[in-house]
C-alpha cells in the first residue's frame, strides 16, 4: 500500500477562529495565536475560503509566509469560490468577512481555480492537503445527492483533485465534513487520502467506529478530527455542533464531568486526547482565536490522565466498548 501524506504534527490549529467564528478576532490576535502555535511546536494549520469569506486564509498566509514552508503542513478547502462583493457576505456562524460572497462549485475546474485563488490569498506557493468542503447532507439536505454527483462524477472535484495530486500541486485530498456518510461514499467512489471529520469522533459521539474507521484502515486513508470539543462544548461552552446544546447533551456532559472530577481530570484534556488513540486518526485540530486558547490546548494535549479514568468511562457506558483508549 502506498504511504499517504499526513500532517507533520498530531496537534494542529483549526482556522475557524481566524475567520471570526462566533466573535470578531483582530488581525493582531490572529498573528499572535499563530506565533504561539509555532512556539508550542504545532506544525499543522487548517483553513478554508468559507471561514470569514477569505479572512482566515488571508490571516494564515500573513502569519505563515515567513516560516520555512517545508516545516509545516497546510490544508485548505474547495467547494466555494469567492466572488467580489461589497460589503462582504456574513454567513453564520461567522461574524466577519472580507469583501467577497461564496459561490458553490464542486467541479474539477472550480477546484483548480479555488486552489489557485487560495494560494494567491495566502501569498504562499503550495498547499499540502485539500478537502472538499461541506459536501454533506447537513449542508444541502435533499440536494446533497445532486452536489455529490457533480463532485464525484466526470469533470468533478474528486477527479480534479486527483489530477492535482498526480501533478504534484497538492500532496493529498479528501473531504472536510461534519457527517460520516459522504466519507464512506468517497472511499467507495474515488481514492481520497484523508478526511477532516468535525464533531463525529469525540467523547460525545463515536459514530465512525462502525463503518468509516474500518474502511479507512482497509484503504490506508487517515482521519483528522475537527471540533474535538464539539464547538467548545466539552471545554465548557454553551454550543454543541454550531448551535445551543439541548438537554440531552448537557446531561451527557454532566456525567462526563462527574467522572472527570472523581479522577482529578480536566475534561477538556480528555476530550482532546481521546480521538488520537485510534490508529486511523492522524491529528486533531481544535480551533483557537487567541494565544491563551492556543497555549491551553497545547497544555491539555500533554496532561497526564490516569488509566482508571478511561476505564471508568467504559464502565459507565460513556465511551463505546470498541473505542481505543489513550
Amino acid at each position: 500500500m502506498t504511504q499517504r501524506y499526513q500532517p507533520i504534527t498530531r496537534l494542529g490549529l483549526g482556522g475557524t477562529g481566524f475567520g471570526d467564528m462566533y466573535h470578531a478576532t483582530s488581525d493582531e490576535a490572529a498573528q499572535a495565536t499563530a506565533d504561539a502555535a509555532w512556539d508550542a511546536g504545532i506544525r499543522y494549520f487548517d483553513t478554508a475560503p468559507h471561514y470569514g469569506a477569505g479572512l482566515s486564509e488571508h490571516r494564515f498566509g500573513h502569519a505563515l509566509r515567513r516560516r520555512p514552508r517545508a516545516d509545516y503542513t497546510l490544508s485548505t478547502k474547495v467547494g466555494r469560490l469567492l466572488a467580489p462583493s461589497s460589503p462582504g457576505e456574513i454567513a453564520a456562524p461567522f461574524v466577519g468577512a472580507l469583501p467577497f460572497k461564496r459561490v458553490i462549485d464542486y467541479t474539477a475546474d472550480g477546484a483548480r481555480r479555488s486552489v489557485e485563488d487560495s494560494l494567491q490569498r495566502m501569498a504562499l506557493a503550495s498547499i499540502d492537503i485539500v478537502y472538499v468542503h461541506d459536501l454533506s447532507p447537513d449542508m444541502f439536505g435533499d440536494q446533497f445527492d445532486h452536489y455529490y454527483r457533480i463532485a464525484s462524477g466526470p469533470g468533478g472535484a474528486f477527479e480534479g483533485l486527483t489530477k492535482l495530486r498526480e501533478e504534484g500541486v497538492i500532496k493529498a485530498w479528501g473531504l472536510g465534513v461534519n457527517t460520516v456518510e459522504p466519507c464512506l461514499r468517497a472511499l467507495r467512489d474515488a481514492d481520497p487520502d484523508i478526511f477532516l471529520l468535525a464533531g463525529r469522533y469525540t467523547l460525545m459521539e463515536t459514530t465512525p467506529l462502525a463503518e468509516l474507521f474500518p474502511l479507512c484502515a482497509e484503504r490506508g486513508a487517515k482521519v483528522v478530527i475537527g471540533g474535538p470539543f464539539n464547538s467548545g462544548f466539552l471545554a465548557g461552552g454553551p454550543n454543541y455542533d454550531y448551535g445551543p446544546a439541548d438537554a440531552g447533551k448537557l446531561a451527557q456532559r454532566e456525567r462526563l464531568r462527574k467522572v472527570a472530577v472523581d479522577h482529578g481530570v480536566d475534561l477538556a484534556a480528555a476530550a482532546l486526547q481521546f480521538g488520537l488513540a485510534h490508529p486511523v486518526v492522524a491529528a486533531t485540530i481544535p480551533g483557537a482565536s487567541s494565544p491563551e486558547h492556543l497555549r491551553r490546548n497545547a497544555v491539555l494535549m500533554e496532561m497526564a490522565i490516569p488509566k482508571a479514568f478511561w476505564e471508568a468511562l467504559r464502565t459507565e457506558g460513556l465511551v463505546a466498548e470498541d473505542a481505543p483508549l489513550p
